[in-house]
C-alpha cells in the first residue's frame, strides 16, 4: 500500500475507535473515582501488563507519582509490577512466568488496594492469575483491555474494553485513556507542575 494512504488510513481507524471510546466515558469516570478514593485513603495502586501493555503499566505509574500531584493533596501510592526486572526474572526462572505478578502481590497487597491490568486481548495468564488472587484479598480489580475483553474482563470489578480488534490501536487507546485520567485528576486541584507552556 502507498505509504501516505496507509498513514491516513491508520489515523482514520484510530479516530473512529476514539469516537466509539467516547461512549465509555462513564466507565473511565468510575476508574478515576476509584483512583482518587485510593489516593485519599492511602491505598496502593498496582499496575501490570506484558509487552506494550507493560510499558503502559510503567508509564501510568510514572504519571500517577509525579504528573498527577496537586497542591495540598495526598500523593498517590503506585507500583508497576513490571519494573523490578530481577524479581520478575527470578519468578519466571524458578517457578513460572505465569506467576510473576501474583507473587509480587503476595508481598504488598492489602484490603482496598487497586489492581489495574492492561492487556490487549485480556487473556494474559499472569494478569489473570494476579486478578484471581487479588479478588481473594479484597482488592479492587480494574481491567483495561480490547477485543472481546478476555478473561480479565470477566473477573474484574470494573472492565474498560477498547472497541477494536487491532492490537496497535488498542495499545494507543490505552495510553490515551491513561493520559485522560491523569488530566482529569490534575483538574480536581491545582497541579504542582504546569505542562501547558
Amino acid at each position: 500500500m502507498n505509504i501516505e494512504i496507509s498513514i491516513k488510513e491508520n489515523l482514520k481507524l484510530n479516530s473512529i475507535c476514539l469516537e466509539n471510546l467516547d461512549k465509555k466515558s462513564d466507565q473511565i469516570k468510575e476508574i478515576v473515582e476509584h483512583l482518587i478514593t485510593a489516593q485519599n485513603k492511602g491505598k496502593t495502586i498496582f499496575t501490570m501488563g506484558n509487552g506494550g501493555s507493560g510499558s503502559t503499566s510503567s508509564h501510568f505509574v510514572s504519571d500517577l507519582l509525579k504528573t498527577a500531584i496537586t497542591n495540598n493533596s495526598k500523593r498517590f501510592k503506585a507500583i508497576s509490577l513490571v519494573d523490578n526486572i530481577p524479581v520478575n526474572l527470578a519468578w519466571s526462572n524458578d517457578v513460572s512466568y505465569d506467576c510473576i505478578f501474583l507473587e509480587q502481590l503476595k508481598n504488598f497487597l492489602t484490603d482496598g488496594d487497586i489492581i489495574i491490568g492492561f492487556s490487549g486481548s485480556g487473556n494474559s495468564k499472569n494478569v489473570v492469575n494476579a486478578f484471581e488472587y487479588a479478588k481473594t484479598k479484597g482488592a479492587i480489580t480494574i481491567a483495561i483491555s480490547g477485543m472481546s475483553g478476555g478473561e480479565i474482563s470477566k473477573i474484574a470489578d470494573l472492565a474498560l474494553i477498547v472497541p477494536s480488534n487491532d492490537m496497535l490501536i488498542i495499545e494507543s487507546m490505552h495510553i490515551l485513556i491513561c493520559h485522560c485520567m491523569i488530566n482529569v485528576i490534575r483538574e480536581q486541584g491545582i497541579p504542582k507542575f504546569n505542562y501547558d507552556s
